[in-house]
């Protein structure tokens, strides 16, 4: 499955461009964060089930702040689809202390540990966050950072003391919406310490550290909510633009399928992007990526989401070791099953693909990967892209109302 491999479009059809991108809705000061527009009305009455359907889009925002001339700020929408898993709890407030996860560490000792590790990104438009992975200069951020803050070639990263310095992009990965980056000239800085993101568990206290609306080194707490979201993030049409944003109007962002992103309630804003999303032992376990909210009014109430690190710290080292990400393929094209029935239906499968040598056929409906619920078309990009070329995955699929399973080799994507 790979960028090559998208829904169908039309009549029940889908892209993994999503379907017609919201409109970005204009673009604020930064004390009203309007992110996305209205939500859409209430689907029909349907049995009830856990979860949340992917027919029920979010409006998210990306954590981008981009800079106009005169002050002020723009929040671009991107389209997320959320996934239902079987691991989502109620969000809560954070305790008042980490020490119940971690003896020794408060939540003032884990923000003083991480916030020499946490820089802000500056450009002629735009701003975000990154996190420094090596003494002399690497950054890890998101793509769409990059491409916000690096127009023009011109771009800067401020550090927790102060100090600047010119950066220049190492590699990016528009797939997974990551990159890194290198602060030029500068040396002796703290690397963050990474942590294992298979291991965090839906309740763990975690603060967002980053620079939501320019506010530099901001630290907000709360809970990791859910696990194995499924994000659908970019796609928006800029209506209008800023002085300095470039082309006004017209310009479609890039969009990609992100899986198994966590969900937290910690507050996340424009410019938290490319920020660490860090547990109670000060181990960075995601990075801040979107912002999903219940509609377009200022004051919505908004649901953060991070990419995990160990797919984080997997697409750096290949950017910086070799510049190019390995992505996997399975090789079909899928549309959201209609009616009672949850999951993928295939519409065509590549003649050769991993899907095609495994015996998948068009019809068939699939309904978990690796284990995993497969709740729709965008589950089955993003799940398959957190696998690797040449991993063995077993997809379970219905044809003819009977259930089977079936064992494909990914390959990567040519």
């Amino acid at each position: 499955m790979n960028a090559n491999e998208p829904r169908e479009q039309g009549n029940g059809g889908w892209s993994q461009f999503g379907d017609t991108p919201p409109s970005a809705g204009g673009f604020p000061r930064r004390d009203t964060i309007i992110m996305g527009h209205p939500a859409p009305p209430p689907p029909p009455p349907a049995p009830a089930r856990p979860g949340i359907s992917t027919r029920q889009k979010a409006i998210a925002g990306l954590a981008l702040a981009a800079m106009a001339l005169g002050g002020g700020a723009a929040g671009a929408a991107v389209a997320t689809a959320m996934q239902p898993d079987t691991v989502a709890a109620t969000a809560a407030p954070a305790p008042a202390s980490f020490k119940q996860a971690a003896s020794t560490l408060t939540v003032s000792d884990v923000a003083a540990k991480l916030q020499p590790s946490v820089v802000m990104i500056q450009g002629s438009t735009g701003e975000g966050s990154g996190v420094v992975l090596s003494a002399d200069g690497l950054v890890l951020t998101n793509n769409h950072v990059v491409v916000g803050a690096g127009q023009g070639g011109q771009m800067s990263v401020k550090f927790s003391d102060g100090k600047t310095a010119k950066a220049s992009v190492v590699g990016t990965d528009p797939t997974s919406d990551l990159a890194v980056i290198r602060a030029e000239g500068v040396s002796g800085l703290t690397p963050a310490q990474l942590g294992d993101s298979d291991q965090v568990r839906v309740g763990s206290p975690v603060l967002a550290i980053g620079s939501p609306l320019g506010l530099q080194g901001s630290v907000t707490a709360g809970i990791i909510s859910a696990l194995d979201r499924t994000l659908t993030v970019g796609g928006e049409q800029e209506q209008q633009g800023p002085p300095g944003w470039g082309q006004p109007g017209g310009q479609s962002a890039e969009t990609t399928t992100i899986g198994g992103a966590i969900q937290t309630d910690a507050a996340i804003n424009p410019g938290n992007s490319g920020g660490a999303l860090v547990d109670a032992a000060g181990q960075v376990v995601g990075i801040n990526t979107a912002i999903a909210t219940n509609g377009g009014s200022s004051g919505s109430i908004g649901v953060g989401f991070a990419i995990p690190i160990n797919t984080a710290k997997q697409v750096a080292d290949q950017l910086v070791n070799g510049g190019k990400v390995s992505h996997a393929y399975l090789g079909v094209s899928v549309t959201d099953a209609t009616g009672d029935v949850t999951g993928a239906l295939v519409r065509q499968v590549i003649q050769g693909s991993p899907a095609a040598k495994a015996g998948l056929r068009e019809g068939d409906l699939i309904t978990k990967i690796a284990g995993k619920p497969v709740d729709g078309g965008d589950t089955v990009v993003g799940q398959v892209r957190g696998f690797k070329a040449g991993q063995q995955v077993q997809i379970t699929y219905m044809r003819d109302g009977k259930t089977s399973n079936v064992t494909v080799t990914l390959e990567e994507k040519k």
